[in-house]
C-alpha cells in the first residue's frame, strides 16, 4: 500500500543502513503516525481549536524541529563535518517538488484532521488510507499510463466496496458522510503529491532529497494553511493550556518530525512493497487508540469495511511486488 505520509517528499539517497535497522525505523514511524489522529482528537476535546489551526501548528512545529536538527549536530563535539551530498536536480525542479508536495501535504493533513473531528479517528484513518492507494493507482494509469493489472483492478474494486460498507452501514452515528468526504479529500491530497513525486522520480529529476528540503516542505504547508487557520482561529481557548501545549508539541515532534525522519531513512533501503505492508501498522494503531483511549465503538459494518479496505491495499502492495519481480526476471537475460 502507499501510505498517506509515505511519499510526501522524495526520499534521500540511500545510506548504508542495515536492513534490520531500516525495518525498525519503519515500524516506529508507522506506529507514531497512527497516534497523530488520536492526539488531534484530544486537542479537539480539550479546546476549541479547529483542524486548520491544528494542521498549521503541526507543520510549523515540524519545520522548527527539523531545522533544529542540523544545528544540534554541529554543536556535538568530536564529530567532523561532512560535505553535503551533491544535488541531482535543478533548482526549478526542486522548487516545483517542494511547492507541489507542500500544497499536497497541506490538503492531506488538514482534511485528515477534519475527518477525524467529524467521523472519528478509526473511520477517518481507514478511509484515508484505503482511498489513497486507489486514487494513486487510477491517477498513475491516467497520467502516466501505468497499468493496473488484474490484481490492481481487484484491489480497486475491493477498496470501493469497503468504502461503500463504511458509508452505508455505519448507521449515521459512527460514520458521518461529511467526515468520509473529508477523508477522501485527504486521500486526494496525498495522492496528488505522490503522483508528482513519482513523475519526477521516473524522469530522474526528483531523486534528490534532504532533511532540509523535507523541513521546507512543512514550511510551504504551514504558509498554505495559515490564512485559513487565522480565519478559523489560530489561538484556541482552553481551560488547560499546559495540556494543550503538550499535545501540540507531541503532534509536531513524534508523528511529524521524528516519524518523517525515520520513514525517509528506512524507506531508502527497504523495497517499496515491503514499506507499504509495514505501514499498515498505522491504521491498526489508530484503531486501537480509538477504542481504548477515545472510547469509540466499532460496529460490525465498520469492522467489515475496514477489513475490505486493508485487504485492498495489501492486494495493491502484493501486485506491486509481483510486477517488480517480473521486471527483474525479464531484465536478467538482457543483462547476461
Amino acid at each position: 500500500m502507499s501510505n498517506p505520509h509515505s511519499l510526501a517528499v522524495p526520499q534521500p539517497p540511500a545510506a548504508a543502513l542495515p536492513v534490520g535497522r531500516s525495518l525498525a525505523y519503519l515500524v516506529v514511524a508507522g506506529i507514531a503516525w497512527g497516534t497523530a489522529g488520536a492526539a488531534g482528537s484530544l486537542v479537539f476535546r480539550n479546546s476549541d481549536m479547529g483542524p486548520l489551526a491544528l494542521s498549521f501548528w503541526r507543520c510549523a512545529g515540524g519545520l522548527l524541529l527539523l531545522l533544529a536538527v542540523p544545528a544540534l549536530r554541529r554543536l556535538r563535539p568530536g564529530r567532523p563535518r561532512t560535505a553535503a551530498a551533491p544535488v541531482a536536480e535543478t533548482r526549478r525542479t526542486r522548487l516545483v517538488r517542494i511547492l507541489g508536495t507542500g500544497v499536497g501535504l497541506a490538503v492531506f493533513q488538514t482534511a485528515y484532521f477534519a475527518a477525524v473531528e467529524s467521523t472519528g479517528l478509526a473511520v477517518g484513518t481507514v478511509v484515508t488510507l484505503g482511498a489513497g492507494p486507489v486514487l494513486i493507482a487510477v491517477g498513475a494509469r491516467l497520467t502516466m499510463g501505468e497499468r493496473l493489472g488484474l490484481g490492481g483492478l481487484s484491489a480497486v474494486v475491493g477498496a470501493l466496496a469497503g468504502l461503500a460498507v463504511l458509508v452505508l452501514g455505519g448507521g449515521g452515528a459512527e460514520v458521518r458522510l461529511a467526515g468520509v468526504g473529508y477523508a477522501v479529500l485527504s486521500a486526494a491530497g496525498f495522492a496528488s503529491l505522490t503522483l508528482l513525486t513519482r513523475r519526477l522520480g521516473r524522469s530522474g529529476a526528483g531523486a534528490a532529497g534532504s532533511l532540509a528540503s523535507t523541513a521546507w516542505t512543512f514550511g510551504v504547508s504551514a504558509l498554505v494553511v495559515l490564512p485559513l487557520a487565522v480565519v478559523e482561529g489560530l489561538l484556541p481557548h482552553t481551560e488547560d493550556l499546559v495540556r494543550l501545549l503538550l499535545l501540540l508539541l507531541y503532534v509536531a515532534a513524534i508523528p511529524t518530525a521524528l516519524a518523517y525522519a525515520l520513514y525517509f531513512a528506512g524507506a531508502a533501503v527497504v523495497r517499496a512493497a515491503t514499506v507499504s505492508v509495514i505501514m499498515l501498522l498505522e491504521p491498526v494503531s489508530a484503531a486501537l487508540l480509538a477504542v481504548t483511549l477515545l472510547g469509540e465503538e466499532l460496529t460490525a459494518a465498520t469492522v467489515l469495511g475496514t477489513v475490505l479496505l486493508l485487504a485492498a491495499v495489501t492486494g495493491l502492495a502484493l501486485a506491486e511486488a509481483r510486477t517488480a519481480a517480473e521486471r527483474r526476471r525479464s531484465a536478467e537475460p538482457a543483462a547476461a
